[in-house]
């Protein structure tokens, strides 16, 4: 593990937003402009790395199937045995060096690929050991990188700020994966790693240049106390939201153990009724895609006849999807409000994963089609609302434990639906797969129907994230 350095080092005045009698805008913030072209660089060699790690298994060591699967499983496993901890760690530490020390080590365990590949000393177990490694740097990055977000940028503009991330995250699925596989192409594997590591260093070092960088210093029991009293004071009525007073048992003036802190953050996201709710719909809607998407290869090679670049530009029309789902965001909140837009836009679009499984040739294909990319535009918006709702309804010191929980639970479920596909292919079919992917896409919108989510207009104003004035205890602007 990586030493961090100590609160009490001295930190750079931020960059603060330039006064502006314009429309609030992140982009007039200088670390949020740091923070997002590191994220290009980093989501180039995300997407690059998905295509080129599992294809230096198959053509450099001649993997098969179930090693693939394997490689697959492992990069997401740390989402699992870590995720809880790391929100707890990442709350300990500051997140601009949390940032840059996995995005480091990503780019040090990707280039060690191509390194032991020229040299002979390539094995499937080192490979493994290099993608669950890169998995744990993995989780630290995103956990600490939504922890930093609204301290960097002011509580008018979260909104805006998040839809530019997720629009990047959608264009890295359309355009990243199909530059990694053109690299793989021109390349090789082993080369295209090359470029995936690059990306990760490009990003390491493009964030030495933020300034912000949140440090710790407060008493704990003074930061509880302050947490506490903001959340209470920013829960909506009927909501019941789990205090982050100091845990019991833990004495005074001692900040309390790791599993203390993880118990903390999980009451705080599953006692708050829409915090729970915005979970609940995540981790459904996960569950569904995957099970669609872990079945789609089989119904579209051996039932449909189809070929892969079919496939591609199927998954290409969900990308596309996400991101226009990502920039309707705003415009959603504007219109209805922050949570009625969310429930709005999941009762309109989650229906369309139906159309999903009546894929076939020809006509049907086309609304299979349709209905995906609905789905993903519905995902985009909720993506952009609904974390913008769970960082405003959080206090500064819990940011990375709420993060962390619900990078737990909806990663989770992803696991769950790989599994759930893979039994139900293989006992009933993949069809029958697909349509229980379907149905939970579908019916993934009830847990926010029945929330406070639907009477709510405004993001949460009676807490402030670190970074906006007036400042929580514990964070250091």
């Amino acid at each position: 593990m990586p030493t961090f350095l100590p609160a009490s080092r001295r930190v750079r005045s931020p960059r603060r937003a330039r006064p502006s009698h314009g429309t609030p805008s992140p982009w007039r913030t200088e670390d949020f402009r740091v923070l997002f072209s590191a994220s290009v660089l980093s989501t180039l060699g995300t997407n690059v790395s998905y295509l080129a790690v599992p294809m230096v298994a198959v053509l450099a060591l001649d993997a098969g199937p179930g090693r693939v699967g394997l490689l697959a499983s492992l990069s997401t496993a740390a989402f699992l045995l870590i995720g809880l901890p790391a929100g707890a760690w990442v709350d300990r530490m500051r997140h601009r060096t949390v940032l840059i020390v996995a995005d480091l080590l990503r780019a040090a365990l990707l280039a060690w690929i191509p390194v032991a590949w020229w040299l002979d000393v390539l094995t499937f177990g080192g490979l493994c050991a290099v993608v669950l490694l890169s998995g744990v740097a993995t989780v630290l990055f995103d956990v600490a990188s939504q922890s930093a977000l609204p301290r960097l940028v002011e509580p008018a503009v979260l909104i805006p700020a998040n839809s530019a991330l997720v629009s990047l995250m959608a264009a890295g699925n359309v355009a990243g994966r199909g530059a990694g596989g053109a690299l793989v192409q021109l390349l090789g594997a082993p080369l295209a790693v090359v470029c995936a590591a690059a990306g990760h260093l490009g990003s390491g070092l493009r964030l030495l240049r933020m300034t912000r960088d949140d440090a710790h210093t407060a008493a704990p029991d003074a930061v509880a106390a302050a947490s506490a009293a903001s959340a209470t004071s920013a829960a909506p009525a009927g909501a019941a939201l789990a205090t982050s007073a100091a845990p019991a048992g833990a004495a005074p003036g001692r900040a309390p153990g790791l599993r203390a802190q993880i118990a903390e953050g999980l009451r705080h996201v599953l006692g708050h009724a829409e915090l729970r709710a915005l979970a609940l719909t995540g981790a459904v809607g996960n569950l569904g895609t995957v099970m669609v998407n872990t079945m789609l290869p089989v119904v579209f090679t051996r039932e449909l006849g189809l070929s892969a670049g079919a496939l591609g530009l199927f998954w290409a029309a969900g990308g596309i999807g996400l991101f226009l789902g990502a920039r309707c965001a705003r415009p959603l909140a504007d219109r209805f409000g922050h949570g009625r837009g969310l429930v709005v836009v999941d009762l309109c679009l989650a229906p369309a994963g139906l159309l999903v499984p009546l894929m076939d040739r020809g006509a049907w294909l086309w609304a299979a089609g349709a209905g995906w990319a609905a789905f993903a535009m519905r995902t985009g918006a909720a993506n952009v609302l609904g974390v913008s709702l769970r960082q405003r309804l959080t206090p500064g010191d819990l940011l990375g434990r709420m993060n962390a929980t619900f990078r737990f639970l909806l990663t989770g479920s992803m696991a769950v639906g790989a599994a759930l596909a893979g039994a139900i292919g293989a006992h009933c079919s993949p069809r029958t797969a697909l349509w229980a992917g379907g149905a939970l896409l579908c019916l993934s919108f009830l847990p926010v129907l029945f929330s406070p989510l639907r009477r709510r207009r405004e993001l949460p104003t009676g807490e402030k994230p670190c970074g906006s004035a007036p400042k929580v205890a514990g964070c250091t602007g």
